[in-house]
């Protein structure tokens, strides 16, 4: 399902094949929370910004329109237009993430919609019957992400429920992949690796995991409140132990500088809302690192947002006319920044991969890393 192309050192070259279309890794998952990325902008936009996968989130889309809905709408292929690609994400983090409203069980969790309080159950197998409905290409397994940090003993509690859960989704999605009505029979199951910041747990969950054969494996509960050090120690920690011939997903994260230190480290596939949340406080990032639209500076400034960018806002429109927008509160601002946003983080991600191609990478992560991270 995976075919490594070349390797330098960790970072690995490759080509993910999928029932929605092959992509190429490493590579950048744009979030789509609720069938739409935040800023007025579409699924065919994102052709136009070079992604590859959309991500969509289970708890949101449960909840509204409803899984259900979304299904007799062709899944979410059907319902937003986008043929490429999609992964959904179990609900898991949206569920803990309601820390107030939530009951954990060994059966699933009760909770309370953020929407109007009604009570909610969500097991492993609820997990897999919303997103059989959605349609996804690539399904997550319910899990638990605990706060970082976290009680050893209490991580090493949830890191061993979170694997009975996981045996039980692989069950399940393999009975919703056998019926005749299933949207996508073909949907992927990637399981999780959690344990804190605890390597010991780290290493222990990823090799029983491993075990099960999944069809990808994700790195859970980072960029949760520990250090970025611990993150990257936990990542150089699993990766020896995650398959080699399947994905790997590092979730939820993050700058460009972490995206160039996770590819460093075995990581094949990213997300984060941080692209477009940024951009629509007019916070961009470019190849010289970032700049904060609000500022003065920019009120007369003629040059796109980031001088040799191809996005269809950087072809176009100049800082400080975007600068004009948001403080005319036109929609318009965002809109365009989120395009150039998501068009920066994965035209960085198609450069790392020329970059593994030409054998250049070390240097590529050299004079990237820190720069790109870097405030204007």
């Amino acid at each position: 399902m995976l075919k490594i192309i070349s390797t330098t050192g960790a970072a690995r070259r490759g080509e993910f094949r999928t029932v929605h279309g092959t992509v190429q890794t490493p590579a950048f998952m744009n979030v789509a929370t609720c069938g739409a990325i935040k800023g007025a902008v579409s699924a065919p936009d994102l052709r136009d910004l070079n992604c590859q996968v959309m991500l969509c989130n289970t708890y949101h889309l449960h909840l509204r329109p409803g899984d259900k809905v979304v299904k007799e709408l062709g899944g979410l292929h059907g319902m937003t237009r986008w043929d490429k690609p999609i992964l959904t994400d179990s609900g898991g983090f949206q569920v803990f993430s309601l820390a107030s409203l939530r009951k954990i069980h060994e059966e699933g969790v009760y909770f309370a919609s953020h929407i109007d309080g009604r009570r909610i159950f969500m097991g492993p197998e609820e997990s897999m019957q919303i997103q059989s409905n959605l349609g996804s290409t690539i399904a997550m397994a319910f899990d638990e992400c605990v706060e970082n940090p976290s009680e050893y003993n209490y991580a090493k509690q949830s890191c061993e429920r979170t694997y009975r859960w996981l045996v039980r989704c692989k069950t399940e999605r393999e009975r919703l992949n056998s019926q005749e009505d299933t949207l996508n029979p073909n949907q992927l199951l990637f399981g999780i690796n959690q344990g804190s910041i605890y390597d010991d747990l780290r290493v222990e969950n990823m090799q029983k995991i491993a075990e099960l054969d999944l069809d990808g494996y994700a790195i859970g509960g980072l960029a949760v409140g520990e250090t970025k050090e611990d993150m990257y120690r936990i990542i150089s920690a699993v990766e020896p132990f995650a398959p080699q011939d399947k994905p790997r997903y590092l979730m939820g994260v993050g700058t460009p500088g972490n995206i160039i230190e996770g590819v460093s480290r075995g990581v094949d596939l990213f997300d984060c809302v941080m692209p477009s949340r940024n951009a629509r406080h007019g916070h961009l990032f470019t190849m010289e690192g970032i700049i904060n639209l609000n500022n003065a500076k920019y009120e007369k400034d003629i040059n796109p947002i980031d001088i040799g960018c191809d996005c269809p806002t950087c072809r176009q429109f100049s800082r400080a006319y975007i600068r004009h927008l948001f403080k005319a509160k036109e929609m318009l601002a965002m809109r365009l920044c989120v395009m150039h946003n998501l068009h920066f983080y994965n035209s960085l991600l198609k450069k790392i991969r020329d970059a593994l191609d030409k054998g250049e990478f070390e240097a590529f992560k050299n004079s990237y890393v820190d720069l790109l991270d870097t405030r204007i």
